[in-house]
């Protein structure tokens, strides 16, 4: 390359730059208002019988779960078509940007009695040992404290049937020991964190 193809394409790169800068001076990338849609403000979700709350969850995690949702590892009918046109550096700019928000309090209800019983079932199948104390996540694993009762019965099913598949068997092994009363204890504990 010449120095004046080096010049041009520095100034390409930097004029890049500051566009998406410009497009993210407040913080919020440009197509969090479609996610926030469906996830509530600053992924805080106001649906919690469909869709999780993305606040607080791993970077990494969310950006996996985006990539597979583009690459036909995990399928919704409304996910699958949404991270259908994301390029890696807004699936990267989302999940950085939810990853950065306060999970909100929830307002479920557990039953203390389930939740003592979930707890113990958490224990017996060593989820701490990669959702981590306080199931807060990490990389590529999800944070589950205080998700949506009812999203974490659902995935926990799927993985269960087998529905769901895209965490290379981890999860669908675990899932497959658990009984529906299992599932419904583990929500109640889970949702309460």
């Amino acid at each position: 390359m010449t120095f004046p193809c080096r010049v041009a394409a520095g100034v390409l790169a930097v004029s890049a730059g500051f566009a998406i800068q410009a497009q993210t001076a407040d913080g919020v990338p440009p197509k969090a208002a479609v996610c926030e849609a469906c996830h509530g403000p600053q992924g805080k979700s106001t649906q919690p019988t469909t869709n999780p709350i993305l606040a607080g969850q791993t970077s990494r995690y969310m950006y996996l779960e985006l990539r597979d949702f583009q690459e036909g590892r995990r399928s919704n009918e409304l996910m699958s078509p949404m991270a259908a046109g994301l390029t890696r550096e807004e699936m990267h700019e989302l999940s950085d940007y939810f990853a950065r928000q306060t999970p909100p309090v929830q307002s479920f209800a557990a039953d203390p009695a389930k939740a003592r019983l979930g707890k113990l079932k958490a224990d017996e199948t060593l989820c701490t040992m990669c959702h981590l104390g306080g199931f807060v996540g990490q990389n590529e694993i999800p944070r589950v404290a205080g998700q949506n009762y009812d999203y974490i019965v659902k995935q926990l099913s799927d993985f269960k049937a087998r529905k769901r598949t895209n965490d290379a068997g981890n999860m669908t092994s675990v899932a497959n020991t658990l009984t529906a009363q299992d599932i419904e204890n583990l929500a109640n504990y889970l949702v309460g964190l």
